[in-house]
């Protein structure tokens, strides 16, 4: 494998998941940068290939096209409108879906056979898309999911236990968006239930947090970009080290025909499996509610292959 990886879109999100990949040991041997700004794209490149003098790992980094996805072994798919202060993730849905049917398109014809890794939002309903426009198999579609989210719920977590939050196991699943919850019933310390160690209401305080975390940062300096950027990259990693790492990145419910952010294993060839966890009764309506938020979203746009 060329381990090739391939970053659509060089915004604030794509330029933080390269620069991200620069800073640490990667297993990437080639980064391509696309966009639609094209001088963006190789002024990106230069400022990038300037670094890898004393960056941790070498790579070969360019500007380049949709003719460079042969090859690719994940293409990554930041490209999009930016969500706006007192903007919905969902209210980007019509933005940003007439972007993807003619890209992912001319992506396929130009042999791409690897996997899509996609951050764009809203994030859930853009894998759906991307799955039906590309005609790849579900396992070869990924969505950055809720991993983010999840990252901020172990954060606020170790903030009040006093434990790092590598030690910390405990999943935000459902839609990457209003409606998405904590799987309280799973979460735990080194096999502690988490319920047992803070209270009802601390409990709640932090699920909303992780929620709600993305408005606070996008109402003070207009974007998030870093933490996406190294939650991406951890992914990017997982999959080319085949490290069948669980992950809640979005991945296909096939009982639902939607891709949700649930604790999932991926590697190598994507989405190796899809973790069968029992919820609560409480965290079941949960889940289905935010399933059917993903099918209204997808019902209104009329997505055909």
């Amino acid at each position: 494998m060329s381990n090739k990886v391939m970053i659509i879109g060089t915004g604030n999100v794509g330029a933080s998941i390269a620069y991200s990949l620069i800073n640490q040991r990667t297993a990437v041997n080639e980064l391509v940068l696309v966009d639609i700004n094209t001088e963006d794209a190789e002024g990106e490149a230069m400022d990038l290939r300037d670094a890898l003098a004393v960056a941790p790992s070498y790579m070969k980094i360019k500007a380049g096209s949709y003719k460079d996805a042969r090859g690719c072994d994940i293409i990554a798919i930041t490209a999009g409108a930016n969500q706006k202060p007192g903007e919905t993730r969902l209210d980007l849905l019509k933005k940003n879906a007439s972007i993807f049917r003619p890209m992912v398109k001319e992506i396929m014809q130009n042999g791409f056979r690897g996997i899509f890794l996609v951050i764009t939002n809203p994030m859930d309903v853009m894998t759906y898309i991307t799955w039906k426009y590309s005609g790849l198999p579900s396992d070869h579609v990924i969505g950055s999911g809720t991993v983010l989210d999840s990252a901020r719920l172990r954060l606020k977590l170790s903030e009040r236990l006093s434990i790092h939050p590598k030690s910390i196991h405990a999943f935000q699943v459902g839609e990457h968006g209003d409606s998405e919850f904590a799987l309280w019933s799973t979460a735990n310390v080194s096999g502690q239930p988490i319920s047992t160690l803070v209270s009802k209401n601390t409990m709640d305080e932090i699920e909303n947090y992780a929620r709600n975390e993305a408005y606070e940062i996008i109402a003070k300096k207009g974007a998030t970009h870093y933490g996406i950027g190294v939650c991406a990259t951890h992914i990017i990693h997982s999959i080319l080290n085949d490290e069948r790492r669980v992950l809640p990145v979005s991945s296909y419910d096939d009982w639902q025909n939607v891709f949700t952010g649930f604790p999932t294993v991926i590697g190598r060839r994507g989405v190796i499996k899809r973790l069968d966890i029992k919820m609560s009764e409480e965290e079941g309506i949960k889940y289905q509610k935010s399933v059917n938020t993903l099918k209204e979203a997808i019902k209104e746009l009329h997505v055909r292959a």
